[in-house]
């Protein structure tokens, strides 16, 4: 297997180990738990199980992660087109599907969540893609404002909203 690489300034943006998904895991749940004060008591349960259901499939998905110093910065999955991203509860996009993107609150503001997102759209390219999407919710203001910079557009068509959940709301990325 090849592993893929990019170095950005102290940044190195690359495909994640076996031995490392544990952390990947750790380190997304100890990010993703900051919506349990945010989010009300369904909506966050419902988000707790989506997200370790994403950590441990053995779906094909590209695990990317960023590392700053050494140590690991910051982690997203880039699933393929047609796979089942969202277990069930989203019907299969027809683009590759970012998903889970995470960064250190030790690392926030250095551009590691861009370079991650980057990537991603990098590769969605490298294979043909013409789009890439994602999901995300009103609770994720500070990853949104990431996606709309970066030119995603609001995509309602693939909205969905789990009982008892926040409506998650589709983007699209016009590659």
């Amino acid at each position: 297997m090849t592993t893929e690489m990019t170095t950005h300034g102290d940044v190195v943006v690359r495909d994640a180990r076996a031995d490392e998904r544990d952390a990947i895991a750790e380190l997304t749940l100890r990010v993703y738990g900051e919506y349990a004060t945010i989010m009300a008591p369904a909506a966050w349960a419902g988000l707790e199980q989506a997200v370790r259901a994403a950590l441990a499939t053995t779906q094909s998905a590209d695990r990317v992660v960023a590392e700053r110093g050494g140590r690991l910065a910051g982690s997203v999955m880039l699933f393929p087109p047609t796979s089942d991203a969202y277990g069930g509860l989203a019907a299969p996009s027809t683009f590759p599907e970012l998903r889970l993107l995470v960064v250190d609150s030790s690392h926030r503001g250095a551009g590691v969540g861009r370079l991650l997102v980057e990537e991603c759209i990098r590769r969605a390219r490298s294979r043909g893609s013409a789009m890439l999407s994602l999901h995300t919710s009103a609770s994720m203001r500070i990853a949104r404002d990431l996606y709309v910079r970066m030119g995603f557009r609001r995509a309602p068509a693939y909205d969905f909203q789990p009982d008892g959940a926040e409506l998650v709301e589709g983007y699209l990325l016009e590659l």
